[in-house]
């Protein structure tokens, strides 16, 4: 893997650990000299790992919306800021240009980007690995929809293998570049996404 989008939010929330873990994930991204994809942002989550990747002389590319430029703080500071006009784009760029995604703790925003590349590996535009990094249990409630959607047949068993979770960063990324994608039928085509 060369890149690794991660979705995370614009805060910090309430717990250091949150915190650690997008600096310990960006150190491990370092350690596999793999690149940081992300939203641009410079401050909660996105600031602590762009920061920790970046201090580390690390690639970062940062995808932002112009809407959100100076809510975001965009980092023009790092290694390449993309600027864009919507967050579809952000995300197909992301999805182009990343080998694999994950999701730290976040917002609705974070559960909404996750949850559409997710759609999108369902729908077989993407065969890359998607994973969690479920620190301190933040997605416990999250993993176990995805499990009852599954119990209450609104999802398929192999639709559920496309998420990968893992507590801490480093087997998140064993486990993302061993991942062996299920085999998806493409519903639809790229351009109609």
């Amino acid at each position: 893997m060369k890149r690794i989008s991660v979705f995370c939010g614009s805060r910090d929330g309430s717990r250091s650990s949150y915190v650690q873990a997008a600096e310990a994930l960006g150190r491990a991204l370092l350690q596999r000299g793999i690149g940081l994809v992300y939203g641009g942002g410079g401050v909660g989550m996105m600031g602590r790992i762009s920061e920790t990747v970046k201090s580390g002389g690390g690639e970062i590319i940062g995808i932002i919306p112009n809407a959100l430029l100076a809510r975001e703080a965009g980092r023009n500071d790092i290694g390449e800021l993309r600027i864009v006009r919507s967050m579809h784009e952000r995300k197909a760029i992301m999805v182009e240009i990343s080998d694999g995604f994950i999701a730290i703790p976040g917002g609705f925003g974070t559960f909404e980007e996750f949850c559409e590349i997710v759609t999108w590996a369902q729908l077989g535009l993407h065969a890359k690995p998607v994973g969690l990094l479920n620190v301190d249990s933040y997605f416990d409630p999250l993993i176990a929809q995805f499990d009852r959607a599954v119990t209450e047949e609104f999802a398929y068993p192999e639709n559920r293998a496309l998420i990968l979770h893992e507590t801490n960063p480093d087997r998140l990324l064993d486990l993302m570049e061993a991942y062996n994608p299920p085999k998806i039928e493409q519903w639809i085509d790229p351009d109609e996404a």
